[in-house]
C-alpha cells in the first residue's frame, strides 16, 4: 500500500504542470538571488568602506524589495511564486503541498541561486561573492532568533497577500511582500543580513566557498516559516473556516 501510495505522490510530482512550477521557481528565484547578491557586490565597488556607509544598506534593501516583488509577480499563477526555500517548508508543513513536491522546489531553488552567484563571479573577475554574516557581538543562537522573527513576518505576510478572503489584490500582494523584505533588511542588515532566505545563503555560500555560520540561516528562517503559516491557518484562519476562503500561496501568491 506504501509504494503504491510514493508511487502516485512521484507521479504527481513530475507532471507537466509541475515541472512548469520547478521551472518557474527557478528563474525566479535565479533572478532574485541575482538582484540581491549583485547589489551587495555593486555597493562595495562602489564604497569600499561599507560597513561604515548607511547607504550601502539602503541599496540592498532597497534591490531586496524590488527584486522580491517582481520575481513573485512573475511566478505566482504557475509555482505559486515561493522563490525562498523557507516558504516552500511552511507550506509543506501546512500540507498545502506534498513532501517530495516541496523537495523538487528545493531542488530548482538552491540550483537557481547557487548559478546565479556563479554568473556573477564568472561575470565581475577579480570581484568577490559576499556571504551573509553575523555581528561579532552577537551570537548564533541570537542571529538564529533574529532570523526566525524576521521571516515569520515575511511569510505571513505572505500568506496574508494570497489569501482569497482578503479580496482582489492583484498587483498589490507582491508589492506588500517586497516591502516587509526591504524593512526587515535596514531593521537587520548590520546584524545578521537580513537573509530570511535559505536560498540565497548557501548559492553565496558554495560559490564563495564560506560556510561559517551558515545553519543561522536555516535553522531561523525554516522555523520562523512554520510557525508562521501554522498561526496563519490555524489560528488567524482556522480549519472550520470554508476551504475557499484558506488558500495560501500554492494558489495564488507567493514567495
Amino acid at each position: 500500500m506504501a509504494p503504491t501510495a510514493l508511487s502516485e505522490r512521484l507521479k504527481q510530482s513530475v507532471t507537466k504542470d509541475a515541472l512548469r512550477s520547478y521551472f518557474a521557481e527557478f528563474i525566479s528565484t535565479f533572478f532574485y538571488a541575482f538582484a540581491v547578491v549583485g547589489s551587495s557586490m555593486a555597493s562595495r565597488k562602489l564604497m569600499p568602506e561599507m560597513a561604515a556607509n548607511p547607504t550601502g544598506l539602503v541599496i540592498v534593501a532597497i534591490a531586496n524589495a524590488f527584486a522580491l516583488s517582481s520575481t513573485v509577480y512573475v511566478a505566482a499563477n504557475i509555482s505559486g511564486g515561493h522563490v525562498n526555500p523557507a516558504v516552500t517548508f511552511a507550506k509543506a508543513v501546512g500540507g498545502h503541498i506534498s513532501v517530495l513536491t516541496a523537495l523538487f522546489y528545493w531542488i530548482s531553488q538552491m540550483l537557481a541561486s547557487v548559478l546565479a552567484c556563479l554568473v556573477l563571479k564568472v561575470t565581475t573577475v577579480g570581484q568577490v561573492v559576499p556571504t551573509y554574516r553575523i555581528a561579532q557581538e552577537m551570537t548564533g543562537f541570537g542571529a538564529s532568533i533574529l532570523e526566525a522573527l524576521l521571516t515569520f513576518a515575511l511569510v505571513y505576510t505572505v500568506y496574508a497577500a494570497g489569501d482569497p478572503k482578503r479580496g482582489a489584490l492583484g498587483n498589490i500582494g507582491p508589492l506588500a511582500i517586497g516591502m516587509i523584505a526591504g524593512a526587515n533588511v535596514l531593521a537587520t542588515g548590520p546584524f545578521s543580513g537580513g537573509s530570511m532566505n535559505p536560498a540565497s545563503a548557501f548559492g553565496s555560500a558554495v560559490v564563495a566557498g564560506s560556510f561559517k555560520n551558515q545553519a543561522v540561516y536555516w535553522v531561523g528562517p525554516l522555523a520562523g516559516a512554520a510557525v508562521a503559516g501554522l498561526v496563519y491557518d490555524n489560528v488567524v484562519f482556522p480549519a472550520q473556516t470554508p476551504p475557499d476562503s484558506l488558500r495560501g500561496i500554492s494558489d495564488g501568491i507567493g514567495l
